[in-house]
């Protein structure tokens, strides 16, 4: 897939219709290449939840954002690339490992202020699920709608991704238990998960799986449906 051709396609689509006096500055295209190859390319050494389809979701759902908020659109590009980064080390703290690398990364002085780092720093570390506080700025906001898509399917099947990936000594029944506490403790109605920007498409998706976590016979179902397309063995090729 040529993702620098899907972000310039996103770009031109954003602009149509548009207010560009709400967009502080043009899409850099010496931006996309640099992120292209430089930071992308990263993702692959990633579990399948958070790899490089995941990450082009999330730019793409950014960029959607950037045309209702007025945002930057360089900013909320790069934030978004980047956003992951830190799952190179301990999930647990992959925000805040994330940050320190965008923060770090002095290459990004060519596109940026000293400011627009730091704002860029910070939402990287507000975009986790279970932050304690709301994000600090907009971008913050854009990035952590972006991570969340809620939509059933993409929910289920990331989570047993992660699971697979991680946890490979548990049988079956193991990743259903697994599955079904993180399901409970992120997604249904005492989860922690939380939308910050009011009437986003997540609004909706989020109410649809709460109604399926709520139903523990239809949840299993749907496990062990997408269970067995992911644990299905790959044809081989001649």
């Amino acid at each position: 897939m040529n993702y620098a051709l899907l972000i310039v396609i996103y770009f031109v689509s954003l602009h149509q219709n548009t207010d560009l006096s709400m967009i502080t500055n043009s899409p850099s295209l010496d931006l996309v290449e640099f992120v292209e190859t430089q930071i992308l390319p990263r993702y692959s050494d990633f579990d399948r939840a958070h790899n490089l389809e995941h990450v082009t979701r999330v730019i793409r759902r950014s960029l959607e954002m950037v045309k209702t908020t007025g945002a930057d659109i360089n900013m909320a590009y790069v934030i978004a690339a980047y956003h992951d980064l830190g799952m190179s080390g301990p999930r647990a703290v992959h925000h805040l490992t994330g940050g320190k690398i965008l923060a770090n990364d002095a290459r990004l002085k060519k596109w940026f202020s000293p400011e627009q780092i730091k704002i860029m720093k910070e939402a990287v570390e507000d975009h986790r699920a279970s932050a304690s506080h709301a994000p600090r700025s907009l971008y913050g906001k854009i990035v952590a709608e972006a991570d969340r898509d809620i939509s059933v399917d993409i929910v289920i099947r990331r989570t047993i991704q992660y699971g697979l990936g991680n946890y490979p000594q548990l049988d079956k029944e193991g990743h259903w238990k697994r599955f079904k506490k993180h399901l409970d403790e992120k997604y249904s109605i005492n989860g922690y998960i939380r939308l910050w920007l009011p009437h986003s498409p997540n609004e909706r998706s989020l109410n649809e799986l709460r109604q399926l976590i709520a139903n523990p016979q239809k949840l299993r179902e749907t496990f062990e449906t997408i269970f067995a397309e992911e644990t299905k063995p790959s044809e081989e090729t001649t």
